[in-house]
């Protein structure tokens, strides 16, 4: 019998890539989404699998089905979207955990919680360890995300200290590749989309902030080697890329691979916008025997190729 696996936010970018991963991978999967960021274009395909299922629904509402897994995506994750309605991603993010605790609970099922690199917020030490507290704004435009996403990690782990549930917890760093919406305010997204229709490239400050970028098959493969490891793992473990770029070292390679004619233009600084991000991996290398894979010159090749069908 095949194992039943809900994944939460499974039409959003990477809740997509991560259904179809189980589906090749033998699972009987169960997608909900409400859609408000995620897309029935990205598991159009998938429907055509008699293992896969999609149902509409809102996270912060109980949800109840018997299930062995559970993959807890369901949240906006770029600023634009998760401050849209900040109210709102604090709720996804804290009573969305309640809800899916709660039903791993009744269910005995393994959970794993999508958090966020975000955790660390502006850090003080490079690159992060999982054992950094992070230097969090709890009250700036940003917070409904970072201590959302906080506050569920803290759930997670007293839901495992109080009712023993087998709980898997990684850290998302930056990631990029198909499937991403074009519109979502992601630097990734902004300078491709920027770059094929001629306008120019937005960098914020003096572009000398870094970020990690993971290509998104390689996070699909640090997540699902999490939930399949040993009981006694639980993180939080980070998932990202440690190979570090500046924003005008991103926008020149996006510049050069779609061969635009693109200026860079500045603007100031967003608040609270964190100065740099690199994972220390070693975590998920000792833990998982994991590592990115792909270069960022090859993963930008490839979203590239997916944003010219979609882009007008």
């Amino acid at each position: 019998m095949k194992t039943k696996v809900l994944v939460t936010g499974g039409a959003g970018f990477l809740g997509s890539h991560l259904c179809e991963r189980l589906l090749n991978n033998n699972y009987d999967v169960l997608c909900i989404d409400n859609y408000s960021t995620g897309s029935k274009e990205n598991i159009t395909e998938l429907l055509k699998n008699p293992f896969f299922e999609a149902n509409r629904h809102e996270i912060t509402e109980p949800f109840y089905v018997e299930v062995d897994q559970i993959y807890n995506m369901a949240c906006p994750a770029s600023p634009i979207h998760y401050q849209k309605d900040p109210a709102q991603t604090t709720k996804t993010c804290v009573h969305g955990a309640i809800n899916m605790l709660g039903l791993a609970k009744r269910t005995n099922a393994k959970i794993f919680q999508a958090s966020t690199s975000e955790v660390y917020g502006d850090p003080e030490i490079h690159p992060q360890t999982e054992d950094y507290w992070g230097r969090v704004n709890p009250i700036g435009i940003r917070s409904c995300y970072d201590e959302g996403k906080r506050c569920a990690e803290t759930l997670f782990f007293d839901y495992h200290r109080q009712y023993n549930l087998d709980i898997k917890v990684a850290r998302i760093f930056n990631t990029y590749g198909p499937k991403m919406n074009p519109f979502d305010g992601r630097v990734v997204s902004n300078f491709i989309v920027q770059a094929l229709t001629g306008e120019d490239l937005t960098i914020y400050g003096k572009g000398d902030q870094t970020r990690s970028f993971c290509y998104v098959d390689d996070l699909i493969d640090g997540i699902t080697k999490l939930m399949n490891s040993s009981s006694d793992i639980h993180g939080p473990i980070n998932l990202g890329n440690n190979s570090e770029f500046t924003m005008i070292e991103l926008a020149e390679k996006v510049l050069n691979f779609t061969s635009s004619k693109s200026k860079l233009v500045f603007k100031p600084l967003p608040l609270d916008d964190p100065r740099q991000r690199q994972p220390d991996l070693s975590k998920a290398k000792v833990n998982l025997d994991w590592q990115p894979l792909v270069s960022l010159d090859d993963g930008l090749k490839e979203t590239i190729n997916y944003f010219k069908k979609i882009v007008r």
